[in-house]
């Protein structure tokens, strides 16, 4: 006899440009071998993004339900892409923007109190940190910006 199982809902992450969804990879196979049409997504996600920058690296969680129907929840972006853009460092090989190799012992950047402020406001709108202080955000901002190679000044 085989157990019987309860139908569960699947969890698909991806980091979808702003704006910029389409049915090509990576949502696409993403979302398609979930039994998802693609394209109802790329339709939803361009239109909840379109007040953004476009291009701006959007965390998503789609939430997959059995009878194939859909969620999805959008996150800030990446406190890494922010710090970078804020320090305004230049964009590498493939249109990405890079930390320093030896961290530490060179700067990429700089960013001021205000921008780490900023970014920290950004970042305190996300539900799942909303009940942190903004002092601790603020100090885990600044110890990330160090590690990639961005000096933070006053």
């Amino acid at each position: 006899m085989s157990k019987g199982r309860g139908a569960v809902d699947q969890v698909v992450k991806l980091i979808v440009g702003a704006g910029q969804a389409s049915p090509s990879p990576p949502v696409g196979p993403a979302l398609g071998s979930k039994g998802i049409k693609s394209m109802d997504f790329c339709k939803e996600f361009n239109a909840r993004t379109a007040h953004l920058i476009t291009g701006t690296p959007i965390p998503v969680r789609v939430t997959v339900r059995p009878d194939r129907t859909f969620q999805f929840e959008t996150r800030t972006p990446q406190t890494s892409w922010l710090l970078l853009n804020a320090a305004e460092v230049a964009l590498g090989k493939k249109g990405k923007r890079k930390g320093a190799s030896t961290p530490g012992t060179v700067t990429v950047g700089t960013v001021s109190l205000k921008h780490i402020y900023e970014i920290a406001k950004i970042k305190q709108t996300e539900l799942r940190l909303s009940g942190l202080p903004l002092e601790g955000l603020c100090r885990s901002i600044i110890f990330q910006a160090k590690s990639i190679g961005i000096a933070v000044v006053a």
